[in-house]
């Protein structure tokens, strides 16, 4: 099979042929139709990420057609058109993962090939209104999204929500989720067409951070956020105290923007605030997830599509950051 590798730490993507694998007790084999790319990747690539095993084939996130069964698996998952969840033990408590967890793509080889092995328990059958394409933007980042609003936020219908950088695969979704989940969605964005995009899905309003006093004037226009969802961190988190309304919540899921700024405790404890560090999801956030995107018909944004062979080129448009939405590679015809 043809599958996309990863020599070592700084080294780029290249098409390889290697060996199919073979399903062993529990696991199937899945033919990839399509993998989405996620930063996971290029912080493995620039050797930033905690697990470090290479060489590699890495991608989290696929979906495809379920080609062989290993043994003890319900023979009806062959042929089926699936989703794969690409986390592996979470563990018994809810609230965090255990040590041992796991996401597909390092350290067991991932979806940037033509077949993956996955344990049978991951799969999920693909919705039927999205293609391929569609279908694999969804694994790390809306599990991402849905734990980070609902699982730990608490969403509740009517409420009003901020999601920042909008423009990423998980504040899309998040943003996605929350209308879907009847709530009234603005977002920040450091371009104004990306903001534009957004109220093209269904949001209602945004602010470019670059603009001097962009939380006074978000403030001005929303009064204040009963939930907001930030991937930044940094001095803009300060910003995000301020906007959140009494008894809000915050749910941060990344910090690219650094260490947080110098924070009030009076305006944490004053107004009973809540924040929450959230990151992936349990098999429970994933099932729920996925069936949200079912019932609500939700088609997750893809940006662009690349054949396999160009990974290493699409890792390099990720890199630059001007997508709005998933970057997704197509495998095969």
């Amino acid at each position: 099979m043809k599958a996309i590798y990863l020599e070592a730490i700084g080294k780029p993507f290249t098409l390889i042929d290697r060996q199919k694998p073979e399903a062993g007790p529990g696991e199937v084999l899945v033919q990839v139709k399509a993998a989405a790319l996620n930063h996971r990747d290029m912080w493995i690539q620039y050797g930033k990420y905690f697990t470090k095993e290479y060489p590699a084939i890495l991608g989290s996130d696929c979906a495809g057609v379920v080609a062989a069964l290993g043994e003890g698996v319900d023979s009806n998952w062959l042929g089926q058109e699936v989703v794969v969840d690409p986390g592996t033990g979470w563990g018994d408590n809810p609230r965090v993962h255990a040590p041992g967890y796991k996401i597909l793509g390092m350290p067991e080889d991932g979806a940037f090939a033509e077949y993956v092995k996955v344990p049978a328990a991951n799969l999920y059958q693909k919705p039927l209104h999205l293609t391929f394409e569609e279908a694999a933007a969804l694994p790390l980042a809306g599990v991402t999204a849905y734990r980070a609003l609902f699982t730990k936020c608490g969403l509740q219908p009517g409420e009003r929500v901020l999601v920042t950088g909008i423009g990423g695969g998980v504040a899309l979704f998040a943003a996605q989720f929350a209308i879907a989940g009847g709530a009234e969605v603005w977002v920040t964005s450091g371009t104004d067409e990306k903001i534009a995009l957004a109220k093209d899905l269904g949001v209602t309003g945004g602010i470019n951070y670059k603009s001097a006093d962009w939380g006074k004037e978000l403030k001005g226009q929303a009064k204040g956020f009963d939930v907001i969802i930030d991937s930044a961190g940094g001095e803009g988190f300060v910003q995000l105290v301020k906007l959140a309304k009494p008894g809000g919540r915050i749910g941060i899921y990344g910090g690219t923007t650094g260490m947080i700024g110098a924070l009030n405790p009076a305006e944490i404890f004053w107004k009973q605030l809540a924040i929450h560090g959230s990151t992936m999801g349990t098999a429970q956030d994933f099932a729920d997830m996925m069936r949200l995107v079912a019932e609500k018909e939700i088609r997750p944004v893809v940006d662009i599509v690349f054949p396999l062979e160009k990974t290493e080129e699409a890792m390099r448009y990720m890199e630059a950051g001007k997508q709005f939405g998933k970057i997704v590679v197509k495998v095969g015809g």
